[in-house]
């Protein structure tokens, strides 16, 4: 079993341990095979846990002629053992040296100090969302970009979520002191805390942010509410199990901020407006496209109706049918299905079977008949569309398709139209 240090200090960040042991990642973690992991008799590495991801960074041998290895994952098994997960195990020296075998270990102090900011923020955002609204935390993730918490709520107003942020950054901005210890599980029975987990162990590590929140927690995080920077709220949903609010802490926080900042005023530029005006001006841009989308529609509708028109005009009757047989180099599949509509059901009370295609990406046919008519037209497409690497189907009076060449409409609509002759 591993010594975890990063228990008791979480802003060390260089180290000096034993390799005391070789694992087959491929007997550990599915999808890493081929891989190696070291086993430390203690290490500051943290591994995943508790909805915190690992550290990364470097184990240096101290023998001679040998190369860092780069630690790129670390998980803790179920024997106790932290496994450091290196990337040249081989071009590193990793086999050729004898165990226990000293290394020089160093952790990613951008990538540490990052969880902390996190993971401290999100233990004063879930007793802020107690203490403001009595929404306890159910779980709790820290991602790459963002981190999030699930709230026990079946809902959330704008409002409340401030009043939490509000609260949890007020804390922040008291830089009230942070700080561990260990208490055996029936003691923290008795404390109160925020959330107890599942017993399974006998004694509790505990993170105590001074007159605000007590609970468990094996994670690693700051010694002062102030180094937590900031914290914001950025999303706000409905989840299977209550609500999640996903929010960012610290220099991650500014960081998302100023990319916020700079989206806005790239928008705010293109309406040569101040940033304060896009909601507005964007609900004017969409209310306009919307009527001009309506606006197209019956212009469609109108053609549609004049070419139906001009196609029955044109076609012959054959065996009491008209059959139309179009094909449009400047229409899309839309158009043709709205065209098709109109001739089937406006012919002047003669059947129509319309056998129509365009070519404009994606290349798209229709077939249609009038009620009545006995032919299936999803199948007839079906098994054209099949003969030229094209996709499609639909009911016995109508079906749509498409094949990946605009070359191959006019082939499938002579087929059609030869099969119905016939």
């Amino acid at each position: 079993m591993t010594d975890h240090l990063y228990y008791h200090d979480s802003y060390i960040h260089t180290f000096e341990a034993n390799i005391v042991a070789w694992v087959p990642v491929s007997s550990t973690t599915a999808g890493s095979e081929g891989r190696m992991a070291a086993v430390l008799d203690e290490t500051y590495f943290y591994p995943t846990s508790g909805g915190q991801p690992f550290d990364t960074g470097l184990l240096a041998p101290k023998a001679e002629n040998s190369t860092a290895l780069r630690v790129t994952q670390v998980e803790e098994d179920e024997q106790g053992r932290i496994l450091h997960f290196v990337q040249n195990f081989d071009t590193g020296g990793g086999a050729k040296l004898s165990l226990p075998l000293r290394v020089h270990g160093t952790i990613d102090a951008d990538r540490r100090g990052d969880h902390m900011q996190q993971h401290t923020g999100q233990h004063i955002l879930s007793a802020a969302f107690i203490r403001a609204l009595n929404m306890p935390t159910l779980s709790f993730h820290l991602g790459t970009d963002f981190c999030s918490i699930d709230i026990d709520a079946k809902s959330l107003t704008p409002e409340q979520a401030a009043a939490a942020e509000q609260l949890a950054n007020e804390v922040v901005m008291e830089d009230r002191s942070i700080s561990m210890r260990f208490v055996p599980i029936e003691e923290a029975r008795t404390l109160g805390l925020r959330k107890l987990p599942e017993v399974g162990r006998d004694e509790l590590r505990l993170i105590d942010i001074h007159d605000f929140d007590l609970t468990a927690c094996g994670g690693t995080h700051v010694r002062r509410t102030g180094e937590v920077g900031c914290i914001l709220l950025r999303k706000i949903e409905k989840v299977k199990q209550g609500i999640r609010v996903g929010f960012v802490c610290g220099l991650r926080a500014v960081a998302t901020a100023r990319q916020d900042y700079a989206a806005l005023a790239d928008s705010a530029a293109l309406y040569s407006a101040p940033m304060w005006e896009l909601p507005q001006l964007i609900r004017k841009s969409q209310d306009e496209a919307r009527a001009q989308r309506k606006y197209a529609e019956g212009l469609l509708q109108d053609l549609a109706a004049l070419e139906a028109e001009r196609l029955i005009a044109q076609c012959q009757q054959a065996s009491g049918v008209r059959l139309v047989r179009a094909k449009y180099d400047d229409r899309d599949a839309a158009y043709i299905k709205l065209l098709a509509q109109r001739l089937v059901r406006n012919a002047g009370g003669v059947p129509v079977i319309a056998l129509l295609g365009a070519t404009l990406a994606p290349p798209g046919l229709v077939f249609a008949q009038s009620a009545g008519l006995t032919s299936d037209m999803g199948a007839l497409l079906k098994e054209l569309l099949a003969h030229h690497a094209g996709r499609g189907g639909g009911t016995k009076e109508m079906a749509q398709g498409g094949v990946p060449d605009a070359a191959k409409v006019e082939a499938v609509l002579a087929e059609a139209e030869s099969r119905l002759r016939a």
